[in-house]
């Protein structure tokens, strides 16, 4: 009996430190935590992002994968939330980063979903022309009461691999979504 309180302290105590207030319009749908996702990343340059807002999307063991091919074969990196702002966090802000979906697939069943996103990436919401494009795997948790992003597994476009026309059809944007 002993063993077990302490079981329930210990996991008691370790979810609540990881767990982030999430704003409930964010995790309300699908369309919403993507929404806030692409929302939470983008700003101009010199404009700090809500960090905190990020991880609340985000299961605890969250993770984001960047992936690619180079001239030493294909690479990728696995990073927790926290290390993917102390990776690249700064560079947004200080340059400024806008990704907005332009092409969304997704499948879901029970209470797990996946999104193939396709993303275009600018300095400045006026730039002509994006300086990457490219899709992020998305895994989703609706665990009933609200969404959670598990994991962003994400590849930039290069030559070698051209963004097909089929995840470039255009997002349509619901109302209140």
């Amino acid at each position: 009996m002993r063993n077990f309180f302490a079981l329930a302290l210990r996991l008691t105590i370790s979810t609540s430190l990881f767990a982030q207030e999430a704003k409930p319009e964010d995790v309300k749908s699908a369309d919403a935590i993507l929404t806030a996702l692409y929302d939470v990343i983008s700003g101009p340059a010199g404009e700090k992002r809500d960090w905190d807002r990020m991880k609340s999307l985000f299961i605890p063991e969250g993770r984001l994968m960047p992936t690619g091919k180079g001239q030493n074969g294909v690479s990728y990196r696995v990073w927790t939330v926290q290390e993917y702002i102390d990776q690249a966090g700064a560079s947004l802000e200080k340059n400024g980063f806008f990704e907005v979906e332009v092409s969304r697939k997704i499948e879901s069943y029970g209470t797990i979903s996946h999104v193939f996103s396709t993303y275009e990436s600018r300095r400045t919401l006026e730039d002509k022309e994006p300086f990457a494009r490219g899709i992020n795997s998305i895994q989703l948790l609706n665990d009933g009461d609200r969404w959670w992003i598990v994991s962003v597994f994400w590849m930039g476009e290069t030559p070698e691999f051209q963004l097909p026309k089929k995840y470039l059809k255009k997002v349509k944007k619901k109302r209140g979504a």
